[in-house]
């Protein structure tokens, strides 16, 4: 099992206009391990996030009777620098500059995936994280700010950008199994081809031993033992 040590659990701000998907939304991210506060509309969230200390926002766009994009702009503007995921039926082009010029780290279009969103808030909270965090994994550890794994043997490897970001990714959710393209898109947003991630599963295999990857016949990998 995977626990954050330094601030656990993740804080998440909901901030979302509709009760009954708030509700839905709220549930679910508790289920996910998120230590949830929601608001249902822009003033609240305004004041949430000005005066408490969040990993991760979920904005709606269209809240009364601050817009998204103004209550974006209200908190940079006072170095607020919490990674925010913007949620919008709006998802052309244009609306998507708009959101990234005012302050959002990502965007997600409604209707959405459920997996996606929860999987979006993870690669966020993972540049959110101090580099002092630690993970336990088992009887092994990450280091964030060293890309380390150490070991029950207490050996510490250290490892590339992108092979400590495949095992992130593994560490985050050990009980699932992601697809290649699943990882290929979390990881290696810019390789074009899922094969990466067998590249970089035999190099992780080849400095931590063959049982720290384990491949999936069919969907694909999910961490194994240090």
């Amino acid at each position: 099992m995977v626990q954050r040590h330094s601030r656990n659990p993740w804080r998440l701000l909901l901030v979302e206009d509709d009760r009954e998907l708030a509700g839905m939304l709220c549930g679910l991210l508790r289920d996910e391990g998120y230590a949830v506060d929601v608001a249902t509309d822009g003033q609240r969230c305004l004041h949430l996030g000005l005066s408490r200390q969040y990993d991760v926002l979920v904005v709606d766009r269209h809240l009364p009777p601050l817009d998204g994009l103004d209550l974006l702009g209200r908190l940079r503007s006072r170095a607020v620098r919490t990674p925010v995921l913007l949620l919008t039926a709006m998802g052309t082009v244009h609306d998507r500059a708009d959101g990234l010029d005012a302050g959002t780290d990502d965007y997600l279009v409604k209707p959405f995936e459920l997996d996606e969103l929860s999987a979006r808030l993870r690669a966020l909270c993972r540049r959110a994280l101090d580099v002092n965090d630690v993970l336990r994994i088992g009887s092994g550890h990450l280091h964030v700010g060293r890309r380390e794994v150490g070991l029950a043997s207490d050996e510490q490897i250290a490892l590339a950008a992108r092979e400590f970001a495949l095992l992130w990714a593994l560490a985050s959710r050990p009980e699932a199994v992601p697809s290649r393209a699943e990882l290929r898109r979390l990881v290696f947003q810019e390789a074009p081809a899922a094969s990466i991630v067998d590249t970089y599963g035999y190099c992780l295999r080849r400095k931590l031993g063959r049982r720290v990857v384990r491949t999936v016949r069919g969907p694909g990998y999910r961490l194994g033992a240090l």
